[in-house]
């Protein structure tokens, strides 16, 4: 079902700061912020040869980012997203075998226009994964 690593989420506390670091410090090509109010979160993504690194910023207090920074001040790892073929059956599927999808359970659509899922962290070793379909 899982495909590759489409891409390593950081929640930021300064997504200025940090797309400079990533930029300036360690030479990645960096994108443009880009803000998805339906998700709560500014956006900018590190361009990787192999996959990308999301940096994440709270769009407003009722973020889920501003919850994870405020136990976690200096940021960290979110999430991991893995690229799946078909999210509709890959969704069944784990419904099926007992795992928890976020939300509605309907796909939103995400950060590169395509439809993502998120699956509950203590169904996955504490790891909050996303699923986008590809």
């Amino acid at each position: 079902m899982l495909g590759r690593i489409n891409h390593i989420a950081l929640a930021v506390p300064d997504i200025a700061t940090a797309s400079r670091a990533y930029h300036e410090t360690l030479g990645a090509v960096v994108s443009a912020p880009q803000a998805l109010p339906e998700h709560g979160v500014t956006v900018v993504f590190v361009e990787l040869p192999n996959s990308k690194v999301e940096l994440l910023e709270p769009l407003g207090d009722a973020s889920p980012i501003a919850a994870f920074l405020a136990k976690n001040p200096d940021g960290g790892m979110h999430h991991i997203c893995y690229e799946v073929a078909d999210i509709l059956a890959a969704r069944n599927h784990l419904v099926a075998t007992g795992a928890r999808v976020l939300g509605n359970g309907e796909p939103k659509i995400g950060a590169h226009g395509k439809p993502v899922l998120f699956l509950h962290p203590k169904d996955f070793f504490g790891t909050l994964i996303e699923l986008e379909q590809v």
